[in-house]
Protein backbone atom coordinates (compact mmCIF):
# COMPACT_ATOMS: atom_id res chain seq x y z
CA UNK A 1 0.00 0.00 0.00
CA UNK A 2 1.27 3.44 -0.89
CA UNK A 3 2.01 5.72 2.06
CA UNK A 4 -0.59 8.22 3.23
CA UNK A 5 1.42 11.19 1.97
CA UNK A 6 1.15 9.97 -1.63
CA UNK A 7 -2.54 9.27 -1.16
CA UNK A 8 -3.19 12.77 0.17
CA UNK A 9 -1.16 14.35 -2.62
CA UNK A 10 -3.19 12.52 -5.26
CA UNK A 11 -6.44 13.59 -3.66
CA UNK A 12 -5.28 17.19 -3.76
CA UNK A 13 -4.35 16.84 -7.43
CA UNK A 14 -7.80 15.48 -8.07
CA UNK A 15 -9.54 18.35 -6.28
CA UNK A 16 -7.51 20.90 -8.21
CA UNK A 17 -8.25 19.16 -11.50
CA UNK A 18 -12.02 18.97 -11.04
CA UNK A 19 -12.77 21.80 -8.67
CA UNK A 20 -15.34 21.63 -5.94
CA UNK A 21 -18.34 21.51 -8.29
CA UNK A 22 -17.91 17.79 -8.85
CA UNK A 23 -18.44 17.01 -5.19
CA UNK A 24 -21.87 18.57 -4.95
CA UNK A 25 -23.41 16.25 -7.54
CA UNK A 26 -24.92 14.18 -4.73
CA UNK A 27 -27.38 17.04 -4.16
CA UNK A 28 -28.71 16.75 -7.69
CA UNK A 29 -32.05 15.09 -8.38
CA UNK A 30 -30.68 12.51 -10.80
CA UNK A 31 -27.93 10.00 -10.14
CA UNK A 32 -24.60 10.94 -11.67
CA UNK A 33 -22.79 7.75 -12.67
CA UNK A 34 -19.35 7.67 -14.28
CA UNK A 35 -17.20 4.65 -15.09
CA UNK A 36 -13.41 4.98 -15.36
CA UNK A 37 -12.32 1.99 -17.40
CA UNK A 38 -10.07 0.53 -20.08
CA UNK A 39 -11.61 -1.19 -23.09
CA UNK A 40 -9.75 -4.53 -22.75
CA UNK A 41 -10.16 -4.99 -19.01
CA UNK A 42 -12.20 -8.05 -17.96
CA UNK A 43 -12.70 -6.36 -14.61
CA UNK A 44 -14.17 -3.31 -16.32
CA UNK A 45 -16.39 -5.50 -18.49
CA UNK A 46 -17.95 -6.91 -15.33
CA UNK A 47 -19.07 -3.45 -14.31
CA UNK A 48 -20.37 -2.65 -17.80
CA UNK A 49 -22.45 -5.86 -17.80
CA UNK A 50 -23.88 -5.13 -14.35
CA UNK A 51 -24.83 -1.58 -15.31
CA UNK A 52 -26.44 -2.83 -18.52
CA UNK A 53 -28.38 -5.53 -16.64
CA UNK A 54 -29.75 -2.85 -14.33
CA UNK A 55 -30.45 -0.38 -17.13
CA UNK A 56 -28.30 2.28 -15.46
CA UNK A 57 -27.19 5.16 -17.67
CA UNK A 58 -23.62 6.30 -17.13
CA UNK A 59 -20.78 8.30 -18.60
CA UNK A 60 -17.85 6.22 -19.79
CA UNK A 61 -14.35 7.65 -19.48
CA UNK A 62 -11.63 5.60 -21.17
CA UNK A 63 -8.39 5.62 -19.20
CA UNK A 64 -4.76 5.20 -20.20
CA UNK A 65 -2.99 2.54 -18.15
CA UNK A 66 0.42 4.14 -18.75
CA UNK A 67 -0.46 7.82 -18.30
CA UNK A 68 -3.02 7.75 -15.53
CA UNK A 69 -5.35 10.71 -15.34
CA UNK A 70 -5.69 13.01 -12.38
CA UNK A 71 -9.27 11.85 -12.10
CA UNK A 72 -8.23 8.20 -11.76
CA UNK A 73 -5.42 9.02 -9.30
CA UNK A 74 -7.82 11.06 -7.21
CA UNK A 75 -10.64 8.54 -7.24
CA UNK A 76 -8.48 5.48 -6.55
CA UNK A 77 -5.39 6.86 -4.79
CA UNK A 78 -4.58 3.59 -3.02
CA UNK A 79 -4.28 1.22 -6.00
CA UNK A 80 -4.60 3.72 -8.91
CA UNK A 81 -6.36 1.03 -10.99
CA UNK A 82 -9.43 0.77 -13.15
CA UNK A 83 -12.31 0.19 -13.00
CA UNK A 84 -13.69 2.89 -10.74
CA UNK A 85 -17.39 3.64 -10.50
CA UNK A 86 -18.21 7.19 -9.43
CA UNK A 87 -21.74 7.52 -8.09
CA UNK A 88 -22.82 11.03 -7.15
CA UNK A 89 -19.20 12.04 -6.64
CA UNK A 90 -18.29 9.03 -4.50
CA UNK A 91 -15.81 6.44 -5.86
CA UNK A 92 -16.19 2.67 -5.55
CA UNK A 93 -13.15 0.55 -6.48
CA UNK A 94 -12.39 -3.13 -7.23
CA UNK A 95 -14.68 -4.78 -9.77
CA UNK A 96 -16.46 -7.35 -7.60
CA UNK A 97 -17.10 -4.75 -4.93
CA UNK A 98 -18.45 -2.42 -7.62
CA UNK A 99 -20.78 -5.10 -9.00
CA UNK A 100 -22.08 -5.83 -5.49
CA UNK A 101 -22.59 -2.09 -4.94
CA UNK A 102 -24.52 -1.81 -8.20
CA UNK A 103 -26.68 -4.77 -7.20
CA UNK A 104 -27.49 -3.27 -3.82
CA UNK A 105 -28.06 0.26 -5.13
CA UNK A 106 -30.28 -0.56 -8.11
CA UNK A 107 -32.64 -3.33 -7.02
CA UNK A 108 -34.05 -4.39 -10.40
CA UNK A 109 -32.74 -7.62 -11.97
CA UNK A 110 -30.88 -8.83 -8.85
CA UNK A 111 -27.50 -10.48 -9.40
CA UNK A 112 -26.88 -11.86 -5.91
CA UNK A 113 -29.31 -14.29 -4.22
CA UNK A 114 -31.27 -13.08 -1.21
CA UNK A 115 -30.64 -16.35 0.66
CA UNK A 116 -27.54 -15.86 2.86
CA UNK A 117 -26.02 -19.26 2.07
CA UNK A 118 -26.54 -18.99 -1.67
CA UNK A 119 -25.22 -15.44 -1.54
CA UNK A 120 -22.07 -16.62 0.26
CA UNK A 121 -21.58 -19.36 -2.35
CA UNK A 122 -21.87 -16.85 -5.19
CA UNK A 123 -19.29 -14.61 -3.59
CA UNK A 124 -16.98 -17.57 -3.00
CA UNK A 125 -17.01 -18.59 -6.68
CA UNK A 126 -16.61 -15.03 -7.89
CA UNK A 127 -13.58 -14.70 -5.63
CA UNK A 128 -12.30 -18.02 -7.03
CA UNK A 129 -12.42 -16.47 -10.52
CA UNK A 130 -10.47 -13.46 -9.25
CA UNK A 131 -7.85 -15.52 -7.45
CA UNK A 132 -7.31 -18.19 -10.11
CA UNK A 133 -8.32 -17.10 -13.60
CA UNK A 134 -6.71 -13.65 -13.44
CA UNK A 135 -3.43 -15.09 -12.20
CA UNK A 136 -3.23 -18.01 -14.60
CA UNK A 137 -3.99 -15.96 -17.70
CA UNK A 138 -0.92 -13.85 -17.01
CA UNK A 139 1.31 -16.88 -16.55
CA UNK A 140 0.04 -18.43 -19.77
CA UNK A 141 0.35 -15.42 -22.01
CA UNK A 142 3.18 -13.27 -20.72
CA UNK A 143 5.50 -15.09 -18.37
CA UNK A 144 5.48 -18.85 -18.95
CA UNK A 145 7.32 -20.77 -21.62
CA UNK A 146 8.00 -24.47 -22.18
CA UNK A 147 7.17 -26.66 -19.18
CA UNK A 148 5.94 -23.68 -17.17
CA UNK A 149 3.46 -22.82 -19.90
CA UNK A 150 2.22 -26.42 -20.03
CA UNK A 151 1.74 -26.40 -16.25
CA UNK A 152 -0.12 -23.09 -16.45
CA UNK A 153 -2.43 -24.45 -19.16
CA UNK A 154 -3.21 -27.53 -17.05
CA UNK A 155 -3.95 -25.40 -13.98
CA UNK A 156 -6.13 -23.10 -16.07
CA UNK A 157 -8.18 -25.97 -17.50
CA UNK A 158 -8.47 -27.57 -14.04
CA UNK A 159 -9.92 -24.30 -12.71
CA UNK A 160 -12.37 -24.06 -15.60
CA UNK A 161 -13.45 -27.66 -14.98
CA UNK A 162 -14.19 -26.82 -11.35
CA UNK A 163 -16.32 -23.90 -12.53
CA UNK A 164 -18.00 -26.16 -15.08
CA UNK A 165 -18.85 -28.54 -12.27
CA UNK A 166 -20.34 -25.71 -10.23
CA UNK A 167 -22.43 -24.65 -13.23
CA UNK A 168 -23.81 -28.17 -13.56
CA UNK A 169 -27.01 -28.38 -15.60
CA UNK A 170 -28.11 -24.82 -14.80
CA UNK A 171 -28.44 -22.33 -17.68
CA UNK A 172 -26.44 -19.79 -15.66
CA UNK A 173 -24.41 -19.85 -12.46
CA UNK A 174 -27.22 -17.70 -11.08
CA UNK A 175 -29.81 -20.36 -11.96
CA UNK A 176 -32.40 -19.33 -14.55
CA UNK A 177 -31.05 -15.80 -14.83
CA UNK A 178 -27.65 -14.15 -15.15
CA UNK A 179 -26.07 -13.76 -11.70
CA UNK A 180 -23.02 -12.54 -9.82
CA UNK A 181 -20.70 -15.41 -10.81
CA UNK A 182 -21.77 -15.15 -14.45
CA UNK A 183 -20.85 -11.48 -14.44
CA UNK A 184 -17.52 -12.25 -12.77
CA UNK A 185 -16.48 -14.94 -15.26
CA UNK A 186 -17.97 -14.24 -18.68
CA UNK A 187 -15.71 -11.25 -19.55
CA UNK A 188 -12.81 -13.70 -19.89
CA UNK A 189 -14.60 -15.31 -22.83
CA UNK A 190 -13.40 -12.57 -25.19
CA UNK A 191 -9.82 -13.34 -24.04
CA UNK A 192 -10.11 -17.10 -24.68
CA UNK A 193 -9.09 -16.76 -28.34
CA UNK A 194 -5.87 -15.03 -27.27
CA UNK A 195 -5.13 -17.69 -24.63
CA UNK A 196 -5.74 -20.54 -27.05
CA UNK A 197 -3.77 -19.03 -29.94
CA UNK A 198 -0.77 -17.91 -27.90
CA UNK A 199 -0.55 -21.06 -25.76
CA UNK A 200 -1.73 -23.52 -28.45
CA UNK A 201 -4.63 -25.37 -26.80
CA UNK A 202 -8.43 -25.62 -27.00
CA UNK A 203 -10.66 -24.60 -24.12
CA UNK A 204 -13.81 -25.89 -25.84
CA UNK A 205 -12.30 -29.37 -26.27
CA UNK A 206 -11.66 -29.57 -22.53
CA UNK A 207 -14.71 -27.68 -21.24
CA UNK A 208 -17.56 -27.87 -23.81
CA UNK A 209 -20.31 -27.11 -21.28
CA UNK A 210 -18.54 -23.98 -20.14
CA UNK A 211 -18.19 -22.72 -23.71
CA UNK A 212 -21.88 -23.49 -24.30
CA UNK A 213 -22.59 -21.32 -21.23
CA UNK A 214 -20.40 -18.54 -22.68
CA UNK A 215 -22.36 -18.60 -25.93
CA UNK A 216 -25.64 -18.56 -23.98
CA UNK A 217 -24.49 -15.48 -22.09
CA UNK A 218 -23.50 -13.80 -25.36
CA UNK A 219 -27.12 -13.98 -26.50
CA UNK A 220 -27.85 -11.28 -23.93
CA UNK A 221 -27.26 -7.70 -25.14
CA UNK A 222 -25.90 -6.75 -21.72
CA UNK A 223 -23.04 -9.20 -22.29
CA UNK A 224 -22.42 -9.07 -26.03
CA UNK A 225 -22.33 -5.26 -26.08
CA UNK A 226 -19.99 -5.11 -23.07
CA UNK A 227 -17.32 -7.57 -24.22
CA UNK A 228 -14.48 -6.58 -26.53
CA UNK A 229 -13.83 -8.17 -29.92
CA UNK A 230 -11.67 -11.32 -29.48
CA UNK A 231 -9.44 -10.47 -32.47
CA UNK A 232 -8.79 -7.00 -31.08
CA UNK A 233 -7.98 -8.55 -27.70
CA UNK A 234 -5.56 -10.96 -29.38
CA UNK A 235 -3.68 -8.10 -31.09
CA UNK A 236 -3.53 -6.23 -27.80
CA UNK A 237 -2.25 -9.32 -25.94
CA UNK A 238 0.48 -9.88 -28.53
CA UNK A 239 1.71 -6.32 -28.06
CA UNK A 240 1.70 -6.72 -24.28
CA UNK A 241 3.67 -9.97 -24.45
CA UNK A 242 6.26 -8.38 -26.71
CA UNK A 243 6.67 -5.45 -24.31
CA UNK A 244 6.89 -7.79 -21.31
CA UNK A 245 9.49 -10.07 -22.86
CA UNK A 246 11.59 -7.15 -24.08
CA UNK A 247 11.56 -5.68 -20.56
CA UNK A 248 12.70 -9.04 -19.15
CA UNK A 249 15.76 -8.92 -21.40
CA UNK A 250 16.89 -5.53 -20.13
Amino acid sequence: MQDTTQVKERREIFKTFLGTAFFITSTMDNDQVTLLDFWASPAGMRVRIALAEKGVKYEYKEQSLRNKSALLLGMNPVHTKIPVLIHNGKPICESLIIVQYIDETWKQSPLLPSDPYERAQSMFWADFVDQKIFDLKGKMIWTAEGEEEEAAKKDFIDCLKLLEGELGAKPYFGGETLGFVDVALVPFYCWFHAYETMANFSIEAACPKLIAWCKRCMQKDSVSKSLADPQKIYSFAMKLRKIYRLSEQV
